[in-house]
């Protein structure tokens, strides 16, 4: 079976069913600065839907690059590269991607408006015509019986910005109904502590009270307890995952004594929790023995199936408790992602038995939001950090806090990571993946791991009592600037430039002052307004910058990355048009106009 339909932007849509049955499809465009596909089918009673796809193609013209959130930057998969699909639902990524040219501009974004099932997009350059064909295939996954779907397809060719054509593609999936983000509270932007990288399992009362301690002092406002806290073994893996005690070896007097002692010193205080998981050397594992999805014997767990009433009900109470009986302000909810099939849906054989739900998606999100409900009756204000790749409009709906998936030490994975969050998340907070660095680099090699991040709430994850007292001033004063300069990096209008390169310079700008970050030597700050005051960060690693001025500023100051005023001090006259800048290296200049 194919259907065709017309439009403007990317000419003949093609929705192609090789197994229709009794299934009717229909398609239509509806017309507009941004075209609208839509897809509906019916079939006559309650039945599996069938798989299909719709695809177009267009010229690769000056597309220089293939994006999407979770893209490297500067790339332009073949059809035969493994990397031209993508996946997407409820519990993973979000489904839009854009052609982007050579300067910025956008080309063609796709996004398509179910968020929830899993659908894959694939867009690939054809060897044989230069063209870039597209192919959104739906029900490629394990689906329950219905009788009736709908989607849209939206397609933007407008020449606008892509950061900008991107963005009102989100907020076009945002605003559909059922999709309305939740609120981040003001805590939510407050620069935090981690334990990960800085401990791992071994966690202990008082090392991390040490620590908070210290992280209070330079002006951290929360801390996010993560994995071993849970158990004794230190070895890695979840077999001890799913009972959620806690270790009495590593916290003496119980979780809430030391989480209100840690309350004590200001911060807030998050617990992490693998959601899906119960390991095998669990007292739980016999207890939800059929009903999981799958198990990992290389991680030692099995994910459960939250189409189980009991299930959900566990975790919701599990996660409820913890909150309540030891006063916590927030949870990491992780690997919500591993809520899939790795195979055959195991229900089908036993016809759904036991399991109220029998749509994974719609049984991920009745978990989530029986979570949130529960959470939100203890405390209104709860954060709820969700990792990469789990970020998409969905999932908005639950949590507040959405941080860059792991990349230890990897400047620019971070960097591109923070801003492909920050053009899909809306008002939410994107946080940075947890920063570490060695005690022996330099306070400006380390201040580059911070500078790599500026515009997304940062989390600190370097063991605090070993560094020396120099990078204590570095961290005090980097965190002072992100304060101060807050409204600008975090809420203001924020401009990605070369994303074909990693992103080479960032802006984030308010009426009254706008923050400008340069990560290559070879790139150039364009300042285009002269707004009363602009600052431009040094992250190139090296001194000196090169800057664009669209006037002379009435003053121009130069500071190290301890905030001090750099040896070259006040720079006087700097002229309007192009010229290079003695500033240093994880430095700024600042100037006013």
């Amino acid at each position: 079976m194919n259907i065709t339909a017309s439009t403007s932007s990317v000419g003949e849509v093609s929705l192609t069913c090789s197994e229709p049955g009794a299934w009717r499809f229909s398609l239509a465009v509806e017309p507009g600065e941004a075209e609208i596909v839509r897809i509906a089918l019916d079939a006559p009673e309650e039945a599996f839907p069938p798989k299909f796809e719709v695809s177009f193609s267009v010229p690769q013209g000056d597309t220089a690059q293939i994006w999407h959130p979770h893209a490297p930057s500067g790339y332009v998969p073949v059809t035969w590269d493994g990397r031209s699909r993508q996946r997407s639902s409820i519990a993973s990524n979000m489904p839009v991607k854009a052609l982007v040219a050579p300067n910025d501009e956008n080309r063609l974004v796709v996004i398509c408006s179910e968020a929830s099932r899993v659908l894959d997009m694939q867009s690939a350059l054809s060897e044989h015509t230069d063209e870039i064909g597209w192919t959104l295939g739906f029900f490629n996954a394990p689906e329950a019986p219905l009788s009736h779907y709908e989607a849209e397809i939206r397609l933007d060719a407008r020449p606008l910005p892509f950061a900008e054509a991107v963005r009102e593609a989100s907020a076009w999936l945002s605003a559909r109904p059922g999709y309305a983000p939740c609120k981040a509270p003001p805590a939510a932007f407050e620069p935090l502590y981690s334990t990960w990288y800085a401990f791992h399992q071994d966690v202990h009362a008082d090392a991390i009270e040490a620590e908070c301690a210290e992280a209070a002092k330079d002006g951290m406002k929360a801390v996010i307890l993560d994995d071993g806290w849970q158990t004794d073994d230190n070895s890695g893996g979840y077999a001890y995952c799913g009972d959620w005690d806690v270790s009495r070896a590593k916290f003496p007097d119980g979780m809430a004594a030391h989480v209100a002692r840690v309350h004590a010193l200001g911060m807030k205080y998050l617990v992490w929790f693998p959601v899906p998981f119960v390991g095998y050397r669990s007292r739980n594992y016999a207890r939800f023995e059929g009903k999981f999805l799958s198990r990992d014997d290389r991680l030692s767990c099995a994910t459960l199936d939250p189409r189980f009433r009991e299930v959900r009900d566990f975790l919701a109470d599990t996660f409820g408790r913890a909150v309540r009986e030891w006063d916590l302000d927030g949870l990491k909810l992780d690997f919500i992602d591993r809520f899939r099939f790795d195979g055959e849906d195991p229900a089908v054989a036993e016809n759904f038995a036991g399991r109220d739900i029998r749509s994974l998606p719609d049984a991920v999100d009745a978990l989530l939001s029986d979570i949130s409900r529960r959470l939100r009756a203890v405390k209104p204000d709860i954060l709820i950090e969700f990792r990469q790749s789990y970020i998409g409009p969905a999932i908005r709906r639950y949590g507040n806090l959405f941080r860059a998936g792991d990349c230890a030490g990897d400047l620019i994975a971070n960097r591109v990571r923070t801003t492909n969050l920050r053009l899909t998340s809306g008002a939410s907070a994107v946080h940075s993946d947890m920063l570490l660095w060695h005690p022996a680099a330099t306070p400006e090699a380390a201040a580059l791991q911070i500078l790599s991040v500026l515009f997304s709430v940062i989390q600190y994850s370097v063991r605090l009592l070993d560094i020396p007292p120099a990078h204590h001033a570095m961290v005090r004063h980097w965190l002072a600037f992100t304060r101060d300069h807050r409204d600008a990096l975090l809420h203001g209008e924020f401009r990605p430039h070369g994303v074909g390169m990693g992103y080479p310079v960032l802006e984030g700008a308010t009426e009254c002052e706008a923050v400008y970050a340069v990560y290559a030597g070879c790139a150039v700050c364009r300042v285009e307004k002269p707004r009363p005051s602009v600052i431009v960060v040094n992250a190139t690693g090296q001194d000196g910058l090169c800057v664009e001025l669209p006037a002379a500023p009435k003053k121009a100051e130069v500071f190290d990355t301890f905030g001090n005023t750099a040896e070259n001090g006040v720079a006087q006259d700097i002229p309007a048009g192009l010229q290079r800048v003695a500033v240093p290296r994880s430095g700024y200049l600042r100037l006013s106009f």
